[in-house]
């Protein structure tokens, strides 16, 4: 088995949020942490701010996971700096909301593009390079949007509803190979976006290192066990 010094993860969407809280708890414990964004400016700023807090180990790119060929790039550059890829986390994600009959097709088609293509361009890039190393574990993170729908909500319903059935698809393909794969669905998450989003109290919301826990424990099972969908929530949100 690797052990966490040797092991090699990619994070899409690692600049801030629960990308940057990954980035964060997969550095610390040892793995070599290569993470993107659209924003080269993003980008810079997360990994100068992650070298000042020691995480030595951590690279950062410019990258847009609706380009397969931009992904596809990086995941080379991976496996020539470091010879493997063991973790790939899909993350990279954006919302925009409102009623089906109002939403811009531009926009729709963007939420698509991010949430549901960047995932699968970063499976078919990384899944060779794992099947050449003996396996890995690919991480998409998901929401419980996946199977509730709310008004206002039918192009990010849309994209997680298929991300999480392109992941079980997925899981299928790849498990004969070493390659177990989980969707996580977490619930409200105080990040930027959600703060962009309502202005709210966020004491009861899960927190971005809580998912990224989800995926540190995730790590740590035995190679018999593939748990394949994680709903996570805020244990007390308030009453409606």
């Amino acid at each position: 088995m690797t052990s966490s010094s040797e092991r090699v993860a990619l994070v899409t969407g690692g600049s801030r949020g629960i990308g940057r809280a990954i980035v964060e708890a997969l550095a610390g414990r040892g793995h070599r942490v290569w993470f993107c964004g659209r924003s080269a400016d993003g980008v810079r700023t997360a990994e100068a701010s992650l070298a000042r807090a020691g995480a030595a180990t951590v690279r950062g790119r410019a990258c847009d996971v609706r380009d397969f060929k931009q992904v596809a790039a990086l995941v080379a550059e991976i496996e020539t700096t470091d010879g493997r890829l063991d973790v790939l986390v899909n993350n990279a994600g954006l919302g925009h909301f409102a009623p089906v009959d109002e939403m811009e097709p531009e926009r729709f088609r963007e939420v698509i593009e991010v949430n549901l293509l960047g995932p699968f361009h970063g499976v078919r890039a990384a899944a060779p390079l794992m099947k050449r190393g003996g396996g890995g574990w690919i991480f998409n993170i998901s929401s419980l949007a996946a199977k509730n729908a709310f008004a206002g909500g039918a192009a990010y319903n849309a994209s997680k509803f298929g991300l999480v059935g392109m992941s079980e698809a997925a899981m299928l393909d790849l498990r004969h190979d070493g390659i177990r794969m989980a969707a996580i669905c977490p619930g409200s998450v105080a990040t930027e976006m959600r703060t962009t989003l309502r202005a709210e109290p966020q004491d009861w919301m899960l927190r971005p290192e809580d998912i990224a826990r989800v995926i540190t424990d995730l790590l740590d099972f035995p190679e018999r066990a593939l748990p394949s969908l994680i709903e996570i929530r805020p244990s007390r949100p308030p009453k409606k």
